[in-house]
């Protein structure tokens, strides 16, 4: 485990409002910085919005608004989306914002006295929508690979930042260091565009042609590159905050695949260049389709995050985010998957668990926690099962493997259902004479509620409160990590009444 996690998503460009790969990537983020902090680790998460270029720009013409009314109005979006999605970030930064205006103006200021960029001319294939050049090896049937346009041959003199000279110096450290991409197929990919000639980076726009940017420093009449804007700010944000020395390196960024050559070629050539150490890992996550289909208002098949959170609350939607993605792979989603996920592991599984617990409490013991007798072998393998969960959901999320991780965490409690089934207090409670052993059962289950709530308090956290609350547990109690099983309720502890926590679709 780290010693300090400092975690970024991208930053969202503002030219469309949150859909479902934004939100995925934000909830990612969000379990982790949960997770990192539910283990006492220092955590720092940050998210924020893109917001100069030539896509805003044009955006913003024809919403009939200037840019930086756009820009606040669909920033404002994408903040109050995350505050309504329950996510817990530490900053949001805006690449408008003056602090990062005046950080990156300085660093480009640094990298322009010391040579490292220089005056020339570039001409080539330019895709507005990426806001980069192509080369035609790059281009799919003479078109952007991402949005299917034809690219502009474009020719203007520009400033260059000498990426080049750094080429090799980041194709040594992601040689020798295996984890600084993840998955090991993007590190691949990345190796691959290093041993090939990159040229160097245009990093300005003539403000004949583009005035909504950040100004060069050492030329008024060019603004930068919004790429070269963009990246910054994942160094921009800490040093606002005067926390840069405390959080920088210790840095997981996580992106989609269709930024990774920005994030895994340009940043640390960038970062290598200004003198900064280079992040500790990358983490590339894959896309989301519907229906089969990639996602785009055209289709009509874009998937609104707060539409789903209103119909199925907001930790079902978390769940299947992250069980039914294998992050780095790309994965449909249909909202009929959502419903068997929440049916059946949360409904069913989860949700069983705790209203079948608390139910026979309250009718055999009011609610009152009995005393734990001399462990059976089935009693021991019920805690076995969730010391050995906690152990591979750690070992799951580090290699960023969220689905096997909460599939581990639901074997223990498919186990514990299968223990309520194979022990039948509900039968033994017919003879007074087991009262006792009833008590010892249902004193096991609520232990395996506890555990299985805190095993999934990064990645369902108000179903987890819920479930705490239920326990009647203080919230200092149940974040204690380490506390052995069975010692965590004293006899005759009152629980609360039976709950729907996942009632069924």
């Amino acid at each position: 485990m780290p010693r300090h996690a400092y975690i970024t998503t991208p930053i969202y460009y503002v030219n469309a409002e949150p859909h479902l790969g934004s939100t995925y990537t934000t909830v990612v983020a969000d379990a982790l910085a949960r997770f990192y902090r539910q283990r006492g680790i220092s955590t720092t998460f940050q998210t924020g919005t893109d917001e100069h270029g030539e896509k805003i720009a044009e955006s913003a013409r024809e919403a009939g608004v200037s840019p930086r009314e756009f820009v606040d109005e669909v920033a404002a979006k994408f903040r109050s989306t995350w505050d309504s999605c329950g996510i817990q970030y530490d900053h949001f930064v805006r690449t408008s914002d003056p602090r990062h205006v005046e950080f990156v103006r300085g660093v480009l200021a640094r990298l322009h006295a010391q040579d490292d960029i220089y005056f020339g001319s570039y001409e080539g294939l330019y895709c507005v929508g990426c806001e980069r050049l192509y080369t035609e090896k790059e281009l799919k049937d003479g078109l952007c690979p991402d949005h299917l346009t034809k690219p502009s041959e474009v020719s203007e003199p520009n400033y260059f930042f000498r990426m080049a000279k750094y080429q090799d110096a980041v194709r040594g450290h992601i040689e020798k260091n295996p984890g600084f991409i993840h998955p090991e197929g993007y590190r691949n990919e990345t190796l691959a565009m290093l041993r090939e000639d990159l040229g160097d980076l245009c990093i300005s726009r003539p403000k004949e042609r583009l005035s909504w940017g950040i100004e060069l420093p050492f030329d008024a009449g060019y603004v930068t590159y919004v790429w070269f804007d963009a990246l910054l700010n994942y160094a921009s944000g800490p040093a606002a905050q005067g926390r840069f020395e405390e959080v920088w390196p210790a840095t997981l960024h996580l992106i989609g695949k269709d930024i990774l050559k920005p994030h895994a070629v340009f940043w640390p050539t960038m970062l290598l260049a200004a003198g900064y150490p280079l992040y500790e890992r990358l983490g590339v996550g894959g896309f989301w389709s519907s229906g089969g289909h990639k996602m785009s208002k055209s289709l009509g098949n874009v998937v609104k995050p707060l539409e789903l959170r209103d119909r199925y609350g907001m930790d079902a939607l978390r769940y299947f985010l992250l069980r039914d993605m294998a992050f780095g792979q790309d994965a449909d989603f249909t909202e009929e998957a959502l419903i068997v996920r929440l049916n059946a592991d949360l409904a069913n599984g989860l949700g069983n668990l705790v209203s079948r617990t608390l139910a026979m409490s309250a009718k055999y013991f009011g609610s009152r926690v009995q005393a734990r007798l001399p462990a059976t072998d089935e009693d021991a393998a019920l805690a076995t099962a969730f010391a050995e969960a906690r152990v591979e959901l750690d070992r799951q999320i580090e290699n960023l493997a969220f689905h096997r991780g909460l599939e581990a965490v639901w074997r223990a409690i498919d186990a514990a259902n299968k223990y309520v089934a194979d022990q039948a207090p509900f039968k033994l409670a017919r003879d007074e004479t087991q009262r006792p052993r009833v008590g010892a059962i249902l004193h096991n289950c609520i232990e395996s509620l506890r555990v299985a709530a805190q095993l999934v308090a990064p990645f369902l956290p108000d179903s987890a409160d819920r479930i705490r609350e239920a326990l009647g547990l203080p919230a200092d109690r149940f974040a204690n990590l380490d506390l052995p099983w069975g010692e965590a309720f004293a006899d005759e502890h009152l629980l609360g009444p039976s709950i729907n926590l996942f009632p069924r679709v």
